[in-house]
């Protein structure tokens, strides 16, 4: 046996172990996201835009067949409308 090798400590174990049991978690919160499932009431979604902030400038907005038509989103399940709003809003850069 070598002498130079690292003694498992109990604080190591533990961190490990916390690490190793989130992955799943995280994993299943980034794949519901991806697929846009995440449910309208979680993200408190509303019909009017909030100021200058509506969905059809959002990053997440996927535009529908025309500019009013119903589109939907990468986070949000269901029919987004252009001129909604949610927290998750995130501007688009242009």
């Amino acid at each position: 046996m070598s002498s130079s090798s690292t003694p498992t400590t109990r604080r190591g174990v533990l961190i490990g172990a916390a690490v190793l049991t989130s992955l799943p978690i995280l994993a299943v919160s980034e794949a519901a996201h991806a697929a846009g499932s995440t449910p309208k009431a979680n993200v408190k979604f509303q019909n009017n835009p909030k100021g200058a902030q509506q969905c059809s400038k959002c990053n997440y907005f996927i535009p529908g067949a025309s500019p009013t038509a119903p589109g939907q989103c990468k986070v949000v399940a269901g029919p987004i409308i252009p001129n909604g709003w949610c927290i998750l809003f995130a501007a688009k850069h242009t």
